[in-house]
C-alpha cells in the first residue's frame, strides 16, 4: 500500500513540476507582445546570440596571440637500461685498440622548465585583429538580419493564425444560414411547393461547407503550432493571439512609409555585403604581410635533478639551474612564386566583393521599389475586396429571397453563395496582405544597428 501512494505521490509530483513549466509562458499575445517575446526566446535570436558571443571570444582569441604567452613543463625520465657508450681501453690503462663500455649520467632525471613567450613584431598578427574586428560586426549585423527575419516570420505566423481564426468563424456562418436555408426547403418539398433537386442542391451546399469547416478548423491548429515554433514556444504549450484581423489590418494603413526613403547604405543586406568585401580586403592585407619579417623573444627557466633512485622529493636532492634567453627572426626569402600566387587569389576575391556589394545595392534598391509598390497594392486591394464582399453579400441575399419566393432556382442560389464565399476568402486575404506587405516594407527600410540591448 506504501508503494502505490509513492508511485501515486512521485506521479503527481512531475505533473506539478510539467504544469509549473508551462504556467512560465504567457497565454495570450497581441502581434507587438508576440513578435517582442519572439525576439527573446526564438530559437533563430537564441542562435544568433550565440554566435555573436563566439565572435567575441574569437576577437579576444587573435588579440591574445600577441600578448605574453607563458608556459611549463615538467619531465621525469627512468632510464631502465642506461645507454652504453664505448671508450677506447688506453684511456683507462687498458689494452690498446680495444674498448672499454662506461656509461653517463644517472638512472632517473626530473626536469621542470618555465617558459615566457613574446611576439614582438608580426604583419599578420595587426592584420589578424582588423580582421576580428570585421569578423565581430558581421556576427553583429547578422543578429540584427535575424531579428528582422524573426519579425517577418512571427508576423506572417500571426497573421496566418488571425486568418484562419477569422476563416472558421464565417465558415460556421454560412454553415448556419445553409443549415436554415435546407431545412427550411425540406419543408417546403414535403409540402409539395419544392423540387427535391432544390434540396439536393442545398445539401452538396451544406456537405461542401462542412468539409471546409472541418478543414479550417485544422488549420487553425496547424497556424498555432507554426506561431509557436516561430517564437520558441513548445507546441504543447496553448497560447492565443489577442488580436483582430480587420482592427490589425486598419491600424497597418500607413500611407506616410509608402513615402519614406532611407540611403541604400544603411540597408541591412547592404552593410552585411559590405563588411564581407571589407573582409576580403583584409583578407589581401594578410596576405601580403606573409612577406614581411617576423620576431619574437623567450626566456626560459627550469631547474634539474639527477639520482640512481627516486629521491627527488628528498631534501638533500640538489637540484641544478638552467635559463635562456633567446631572440627569433624568421624573414621569408624566396617562395617560388607562392606568396604573389595566393595574393593574387584574394585580390581577385576582393573584386567579387566589390562586384557583389554593387550588386546588392542594386538589389535593395529594386527590392525597396518593389515592396513599395506591394504594399501600395495590398492597400487599394483591401478598399477593392471589402466594396466586392458588400455587393456579393446583397447579391447573395437577394438570390436567397428569389429562391423562397420561387423566383431563382437553386442554382442561381448556389452560384451566388460561391461568388460570396470567394469574396469572403479574398477580404481576408487583403486584410492579411495589408499586414504582412507592410512589415516586408518596414524591414527593408529598417536601419537598426546592433546593441547589447537589441
Amino acid at each position: 500500500m506504501k508503494r502505490i501512494f509513492l508511485i501515486v505521490f512521485l506521479q503527481c509530483s512531475i505533473y506539478a513540476v510539467a504544469q509549473d513549466t508551462l504556467e512560465t509562458y504567457p497565454k495570450a499575445f497581441s502581434l507587438e507582445e508576440a513578435i517582442i517575446y519572439g525576439l527573446d526566446n526564438s530559437y533563430n535570436s537564441q542562435i544568433a546570440n550565440k554566435d555573436v558571443a563566439i565572435a567575441l571570444k574569437q576577437k579576444w582569441e587573435i588579440i591574445a596571440q600577441g600578448l605574453p604567452q607563458i608556459s611549463a613543463n615538467a619531465e621525469y625520465r627512468n632510464n631502465l637500461v642506461q645507454q652504453v657508450t664505448l671508450l677506447p681501453a688506453e684511456i683507462t690503462g687498458g689494452t690498446p685498440g680495444t674498448f672499454t663500455p662506461v656509461t653517463f649520467g644517472t638512472k632517473q632525471n626530473l626536469t621542470a622548465t618555465t617558459t615566457w613567450n613574446q611576439l614582438i613584431f608580426d604583419g599578420s598578427y595587426i592584420v589578424g585583429v582588423q580582421s576580428a574586428k570585421t569578423l565581430l560586426k558581421i556576427s553583429e549585423n547578422s543578429k540584427v538580419k535575424t531579428d528582422l527575419m524573426v519579425k517577418q516570420a512571427i508576423t506572417d505566423a500571426y497573421g496566418n493564425v488571425l486568418l484562419a481564426s477569422e476563416s472558421v468563424s464565417i465558415l460556421k456562418r454560412n454553415l448556419e444560414v445553409v443549415e436554415k436555408n435546407f431545412n427550411d426547403t425540406q419543408k417546403i418539398f414535403e409540402n409539395g411547393l419544392a423540387e427535391e433537386e432544390e434540396v439536393e442542391q442545398l445539401n452538396i451546399t451544406l456537405l461542401g461547407l462542412q468539409t471546409n469547416l472541418n478543414n479550417a478548423v485544422r488549420m487553425q491548429a496547424i497556424a498555432y503550432d507554426m506561431l509557436k515554433v516561430t517564437m520558441g514556444i513548445p507546441v504543447e504549450q496553448p497560447i492565443t493571439a489577442t488580436d483582430n484581423l480587420n482592427e490589425l489590418s486598419v491600424d497597418n494603413f500607413d500611407l506616410l512609409l509608402l513615402s519614406k526613403e532611407i540611403p541604400v547604405e544603411n540597408n541591412i543586406d547592404y552593410r552585411l555585403a559590405e563588411d564581407q568585401a571589407n573582409q576580403a580586403e583584409i583578407l589581401v592585407k594578410l596576405e601580403k604581410t606573409k612577406a614581411l619579417p617576423t620576431l619574437s623573444a623567450f626566456v626560459n627557466y627550469g631547474a634539474q635533478g639527477n639520482s640512481d633512485t627516486f629521491s627527488f622529493f628528498n631534501s638533500s636532492q640538489i637540484y641544478y639551474d638552467q635559463s635562456v634567453l633567446g631572440v627569433s627572426l624568421n624573414v621569408p626569402l624566396f617562395s617560388s612564386g607562392m606568396r604573389s600566387a595566393k595574393t593574387a587569389q584574394k585580390k581577385i576575391q576582393y573584386e567579387q566583393a566589390v562586384l557583389q556589394l554593387e550588386q546588392t545595392k542594386n538589389q535593395v534598391e529594386l527590392e525597396i521599389s518593389s515592396a513599395r509598390n506591394d504594399y501600395k497594392f495590398s492597400l487599394e486591394n483591401y478598399e477593392n475586396t471589402k466594396k466586392s464582399l458588400a455587393l456579393a453579400e446583397r447579391i447573395e441575399n437577394k438570390n436567397q429571397i428569389k429562391f423562397f419566393e420561387g423566383l431563382a432556382s437553386s442554382f442561381d442560389l448556389s452560384e451566388a453563395r460561391q461568388q460570396l464565399y470567394q469574396a469572403q476568402q479574398n477580404y481576408l486575404q487583403a486584410m492579411l496582405e495589408i499586414i504582412t506587405k507592410k512589415s516586408d516594407l518596414e524591414n527593408l527600410l529598417d536601419t537598426t544597428q546592433y546593441t547589447k540591448q537589441n
